[in-house]
């Protein structure tokens, strides 16, 4: 990685679909769940792409707006030899999407089994999503990346399911991730709040899980040689939740479902090019 005030050579560089809630769209849509978005991108060539490569996907649009004088979102990555990556955010129209936007799609919300939110769009439009959702008796999961130091408690307090890695649940809780006891302190901290479910993941270790008063686990990752870890956890969510109950009762087989999409995914390069399909799961 470049240091401050350093220029380095690069051995490639391309571009890809990318962005996390389309990330785990595709994720869902290639593990054959029927798959809906709701969102919004600029006029721009990056956003005519974006439809472009969502419709290929099979993803419902309906509920995605064409915003002017909007730049779609984009991230900027740089992947170095071990393939870890550090990223930068312009969210462009994903924050100028609102509420009154959402709630235009409040039918589309109603009729789903889960609605899947992340921190790369207005805090206030998931919100309104995830209220719409839980009046209609439907399960809502929290990706909360890029992570915020101050999260509403009002959001908090309206997710079923949380999703974090182990940076995000520092920030959200205040416990540094080391061992067993420190994930299940973690996870009480969200439990607290009202959440049902926490699934903390911890990288090449695989994921932490536990149900308020209930079951708790890690299910570990499969063992591969990463070449670029993008998307790797958004593959990991969109597969997971392809074939998850909505009462979370085969929580540890979508979650090694999950993993096991996320490794092939770390095994390729890109975002969306690297997320695998149903088949090669099974």
């Amino acid at each position: 990685m470049p240091k401050p005030g350093e220029t380095i050579h690069t051995r490639e560089t391309f571009s890809a679909g990318g962005g996390k809630g389309a990330n785990q769209a595709v994720a869902a849509s290639r593990s054959k769940a029927d798959t809906h978005f709701i969102g919004a991108v600029g006029t721009d060539e990056a956003g005519k792409t974006m439809i472009e490569l969502l419709k290929q996907e099979g993803v419902d649009l309906s509920g995605v707006k064409t915003l002017k004088n909007q730049a779609t979102g984009q991230a900027y990555i740089i992947v170095d030899d071990q393939g870890e990556n550090s990223i930068m955010i312009h969210a462009g129209a994903n924050n100028a999407f609102t509420p009154d936007q959402v709630k235009k799609n409040q039918a589309l919300i109603e009729n789903s089994d889960f609605i899947i939110a992340q921190f790369e769009s207005a805090i206030e439009s998931t919100l309104m999503a995830f209220t719409l959702a839980k009046k209609a008796g439907r399960k809502t999961i929290l990706n909360p990346a890029p992570a915020l130091e101050n999260v509403p408690e009002e959001l908090l307090k309206v997710t079923d399911m949380i999703i974090p890695n182990e940076t995000e649940t520092e920030i959200l809780t205040g416990v540094a991730i080391m061992d067993h006891e420190s994930l299940n302190k973690a996870a009480d901290k969200f439990h607290q709040l009202g959440i049902e479910v926490v699934i903390i993941t911890i990288g090449s270790e695989g994921a932490f899980y536990a149900v308020k008063n209930g079951k708790s686990g890690i299910i570990p990752a499969f063992k591969v040689d990463a070449v670029d870890t993008t998307a790797a956890g958004d593959t990991f969510i969109g597969a997971m939740c392809s074939i998850l109950a909505t009462d979370f009762s085969n929580i540890e087989e979508a979650i090694q479902y999950g993993n096991k999409a996320s490794s092939l995914a770390v095994q390729r390069f890109g975002a969306q090019p690297s997320i695998p399909y149903k088949k090669e799961l099974d």
